[in-house]
């Protein structure tokens, strides 16, 4: 989990410029608003996919958090928009290991961004519809706007969340809406376990070390740059070679076995989530082939 902003902040001005690259910094002016396509190796066997330009737009910030505006493959034009964040984002303060938050009642705001990464309308929440930091580090709020209001208003389209599990190897972007700016890597692999401090997240999403994510970008979308779908949100990383510790997440395999990688961030997947979202997007925990934790 990354630092609460105002700490990370004070730490800055603390400990100066060299301080652990979770420590905030604004982003600079000339911080990049696309990405731009590159090569997959040519020795795969298969065809390289097209990669595509991601940018801002859907995105958007909280107050100490990034997130994004999001559908899944069944969601209409007409359904209430949800936002996507991260469990440790939510405003009521980080959900206990096993807790399981749904329908809590929210008015938060959310700063959407077009794909410059210009701010062009404030959202805002009618509850949380799910939020937990068990297995995952999740939240998803519903708003007052339909995506159909959000695209007519101001141009902007909501991500679509793949329901498959991502692949190793894939160009992925990381996009803060908090920080305005995009990070660049590939999916290095999965981690069996990821804990850190009291809690545990399954299958987790382990970046190359190009995505130097810092704080502020946790409940970034990690997309996919050969869909633009939503494949992952992120969500920590281990900034002083820490065991297990908090902001010092270590992974652990099926036998136990405990490795720290001091430097490299992580995210966790969200290809689950859609099986537990039904009609209207309405949460259902117990549709079939839901497996998000239940309260």
């Amino acid at each position: 989990m990354r630092k609460p902003l105002v700490a990370a902040l004070f730490a800055l001005v603390m400990t100066g410029a060299g301080a652990a690259p979770a420590v905030a910094a604004p982003a600079p002016e000339s911080a990049p608003t696309h990405v731009s396509a590159k090569a997959v190796p040519a020795d795969t066997g298969a065809a390289a996919p097209t990669l595509q330009a991601v940018n801002l737009a859907g995105t958007v910030a909280l107050s100490n958090c990034s997130g994004s505006v999001v559908r899944f493959p069944n969601s209409a034009d007409t359904d209430p928009a949800l936002v996507l964040s991260n469990g440790h984002c939510l405003e009521t303060g980080f959900p206990d290991p096993g807790e399981v938050i749904v329908g809590q009642s929210s008015s938060r705001t959310f700063g959407l961004l077009n794909a410059a990464g210009t701010k062009v309308a404030t959202l805002r929440a009618s509850k949380v519809a799910y939020s937990t930091m068990t297995d995952t580090d999740i939240t998803i709020y519903q708003l007052t706007s339909t995506y159909a209001t959000i695209k007519n208003s101001y141009g902007i389209n909501a991500l679509t969340v793949q329901n498959t599990h991502p692949t190793a190897g894939t160009a992925i972007t990381v996009a803060s809406g908090y920080w305005k700016r995009l990070y660049n890597c590939s999916i290095d692999g999965f981690v069996y376990r990821l804990k850190e401090g009291d809690w545990t997240w399954k299958d987790s999403v382990r970046y190359t070390s190009a995505c130097n994510t810092i704080g502020g970008t946790s409940g970034s979308p990690v997309v996919d740059q050969s869909t633009g779908k939503v494949v992952a949100v992120n969500n920590t990383g281990n900034e002083d070679g820490e065991r297990c510790t908090v902001n010092n997440p270590c992974e652990v395999d099926a036998s136990g076995n405990v490795t720290v990688r001091q430097g490299i961030n992580y995210a966790e997947e969200t290809y689950q989530i859609p099986a537990c979202f039904t009609t209207g997007n309405k949460l259902d925990l117990t549709a079939s082939g839901c497996v998000l934790p239940k309260p």
